[in-house]
């Protein structure tokens, strides 16, 4: 079986590393089973991109696209144009997506109009918010793909309720969570650590990219000073996304206890994840890693496509107000971290049932 593995963007690759691990893991015990990797070049910032595949020891790509940035459709028309070509001089029984980025729907598409058959890890999650375009990524992929892998049974469900055929759809537990049971004792911390004193439990990790929060720079400033008088007596590290870099960069505005750092590598971001005493973002993926690694997890938006993580985890959706996030963060405070679970599956060995189904093993 030959299969071409499409990576895009940063939680792309983590969620590939332990799929290619599984892979190599049946090649040694003789199976007929090979991959192609294909990276789209959709993000091209070292520390969002190559410093991943360094620590994760994936493979360097067979082929990078090299998109690139651009609108939502310029992005994903070039994806699609130069990947026709990729896979037309390079074809394969199978194109395995992950997520629900430009990358994954375009090369989806692409993938199914040369008859090829598509394999979706992570399928079926929704947040039923259509003005996200992962939302629209997510169901134009699911449309037509062969094999649907879910992280939940609530996933499997939406598939079912959609029509999807019950023998197509596979219930497997999550392959980020893989990467992180791979990796979690290789953590480190960043350089910066002992420059600002950062002590297990005495900072609070924020991340912030999504438009809503983030396209508006007074809103966006308000919030900030919001979040920084949240608790005086503990820092809070900000790993700011270039595209929120560029929106505060116009001004020269302080704050008492954030402080801005580089984005950072997987080992040192999960090291700070780890050791963290809460931790503040608008990532659907971040909520996932901090269910597993047990730190309460505050999440600024209005809805989520992975709702296990509030159900069971460690996960608290707050909206977009700070006022919200403020009295959930202060009852926080005042009463602890609430009762929480690991979700079904979420051991660490999604990855092998994945390409133990695909062989038909």
């Amino acid at each position: 079986m030959k299969i071409t593995i499409i990576a895009g963007a940063r939680p792309n690759f983590i969620k590939i590393a332990p799929i290619i691990n599984a892979i190599k893991s049946k090649q040694n015990e003789g199976f007929d089973i090979s991959f192609r990797l294909v990276h789209t070049g959709q993000h091209y910032d070292k520390n969002l991109s190559d410093t991943f595949f360094e620590e994760l020891n994936i493979p360097q790509p067979d082929v990078n696209l090299e998109v690139k940035s651009g609108s939502q459709a310029e992005q994903t028309a070039a994806i699609m144009i130069a990947f026709e070509k990729e896979l037309l001089q390079n074809p394969c029984d199978l194109v395995l997506v992950v997520g629900d980025v430009n990358s994954t729907m375009a090369c989806s598409i692409v993938a199914k109009k040369c008859h090829t058959k598509v394999a979706h890890v992570e399928a079926g999650i929704r947040s039923g918010d259509l003005t996200m375009p992962e939302e629209i990524n997510r169901m134009l992929t699911d449309s037509i793909t062969d094999y649907f892998f879910t992280t939940s049974t609530s996933a499997s469900e939406n598939l079912l309720k959609l029509g999807s055929n019950p023998e197509n759809v596979h219930f497997v537990g999550n392959v980020m969570i893989d990467t992180l049971h791979q990796n979690i004792d290789r953590s480190s911390a960043p350089d910066f650590w002992n420059e600002h004193q950062l002590k297990e439990k005495n900072y609070i990790i924020l991340t912030l990219h999504r438009p809503a929060n983030v396209d508006e720079v007074s809103s966006l400033i308000n919030l900030l000073h919001g979040i920084d008088s949240l608790v005086n007596d503990k820092k809070i590290i900000f790993p700011i996304h270039p595209r929120t870099q560029a929106i505060l960069s116009e001004s020269k505005i302080e704050f008492k206890n954030i402080l801005f750092v580089s984005p950072q590598g997987y080992l040192n971001f999960m090291y700070l994840i780890k050791n963290s005493f809460a931790v503040i973002t608008d990532s659907g993926g971040i909520s996932e890693e901090t269910t597993v690694l047990g730190i309460p997890c505050f999440t600024m938006r209005d809805n989520t496509e992975r709702p296990e993580t509030e159900t069971i985890g460690t996960n608290t959706i707050v909206g977009t107000s700070f006022e919200n996030l403020k009295k959930v963060f202060g009852s926080f405070l005042q009463n602890g971290a609430r009762k929480s679970g690991i979700p079904e599956l979420w051991d660490g060995k999604a990855s092998e049932r994945i390409v133990s189904i695909l062989l038909g093993k």
